[in-house]
């Protein structure tokens, strides 16, 4: 075996990225069938609420029926139907010991930088727009944001996005620390939340 492995190239914590992939794709897909379900129900039934409906605050109702919940025509579930299956492949590809070239990483991570860019908007619109809180909606949120991490910080650690080789050694000392920074993240969004909701003021 050759001892030169080009950039982007050498062995990856197949196990760690591959469990990742296939189960945040997973939780992913289940929220994309759940929410494509509630739309079915919507559209058969006019007027009921969604099972997902708990209160003025936490519902699905308004985001599936807002010109939000339909950016390109028809409903953003129905993106997360065809995507998530495409994460879960990778993952479980991975974890068949398969391996990918530089190209498809980065390939991927564009992907999951668009859908991260999808999400904050579809935060924003839900926030401060809609007033609401889709259960659906924020598992979503909650799966894409570490994915992007985990991805990004992964590529830039192992050399598929060319960097420096001081700043490839901070993303591997970093990737420890995905967990922490996603709470972060999460916690971000839950700040914002109650600052423009007041969602505990809902519930005590």
């Amino acid at each position: 075996m050759s001892e030169t492995t080009p950039a982007g190239t050498e062995s990856r914590p197949a196990y760690a990225v591959g469990i990742v992939l296939a189960v945040l794709g997973a939780f992913g897909l289940l929220a994309a069938f759940e929410l494509t379900l509630e739309k079915f129900h919507a559209l058969e039934f006019p007027g009921t609420g969604a099972s997902c409906d708990f209160s003025l605050i936490v519902q699905c109702s308004v985001n599936l029926a807002s010109s939000q919940g339909a950016v390109l025509g028809f409903p953003n579930p129905v993106i997360g139907l065809v995507c998530w299956p495409v994460v879960i492949t990778i993952g479980v590809a991975i974890l068949a010991r398969a391996r990918f070239a530089a190209w498809f990483w980065v390939g991927l991570n564009i992907g999951i930088v668009g859908a991260l860019a999808f999400v904050i908007w579809l935060m924003y619109q839900s926030i401060h727009i809609l007033a609401t809180l889709c259960p659906w909606c924020m598992l979503t949120w909650a799966v894409v944001i570490p994915l992007f991490w985990v991805v990004t910080i992964d590529n830039l650690r192992t050399g598929c996005i060319p960097t420096t080789e001081r700043f490839q050694r901070f993303a591997a000392s970093a990737y420890g620390w995905i967990p922490l920074i996603t709470l972060v993240c999460y916690l971000i969004v839950a700040v914002i939340a109650q600052l423009r909701l007041d969602v505990l003021g809902y519930l005590f």
